[in-house]
């Protein structure tokens, strides 16, 4: 069962606007089977140029659900999405059905999906396949000094050990031009 964290940036969360998020994303509740209580957290933000951006995450044990799409309709951004998260299911469900079949087990609990069948229909399939590895030591430094790292080397992000917790960070470059920051436990 989905609870609903829905916040409005530049625009008031209505009823009406309210009731549509919530039934459109709860539609994919029906795509699980014994599923836990999970939260949706749902972002609706406007801008200037009467554009609207839409953007869902359900972290769940094991997978996160998370999309986002702009438009210029709210309640189109809105489908949108919920047709990515679809999608993400299908191709979540692919790789576990694939992964069963070549190892004979699966590792890690899974949700049963339902109505989605057995391949997901008109979907790529989905390869990650690795074509290079790389090996790092970490070098204790501050944040300011990763994206300077990141910026020198031409990269969208950098891994470094946080000089202040000690602990494994990551700093990347948004589609905005700023910066973010992951820290991990």
């Amino acid at each position: 069962m989905l609870r609903y964290n829905i916040r409005g940036e530049n625009i008031e969360v209505t009823q009406a606007i309210r009731e549509y998020v919530e039934k459109k994303v709860g539609k994919i509740e029906k795509y699980f089977h014994d599923v836990p209580e999970a939260n949706a957290h749902v972002n609706l933000k406007t801008y200037s140029d009467k554009t609207a951006k839409v953007e869902v995450t359900v972290p769940l044990p094991y997978i996160v659900l998370r999309a986002e799409e702009t438009s210029p309709d709210l309640y189109g951004s809105v489908d949108l999405v919920v047709d990515k998260l679809e999608r993400q299911m299908r191709k979540y469900k692919t790789k576990i059905n694939r992964k069963a079949r070549t190892t004979g087990l699966v590792e890690q609990p899974t949700y049963e999906f339902d109505n989605l069948g057995d391949e997901a229909e008109g979907e790529e399939d989905f390869d990650a396949a690795i074509v290079r590895t790389k090996r790092l030591s970490l070098k204790p430094m501050g944040a300011d000094e990763a994206v300077l790292q990141m910026d020198m080397l031409g990269h969208n992000f950098f891994i470094f050990e946080d000089a202040e917790t000690n602990g494994t960070s990551i700093v990347y470059k948004r589609k905005d031009g700023k910066y973010g920051l992951i820290e991990t436990d």
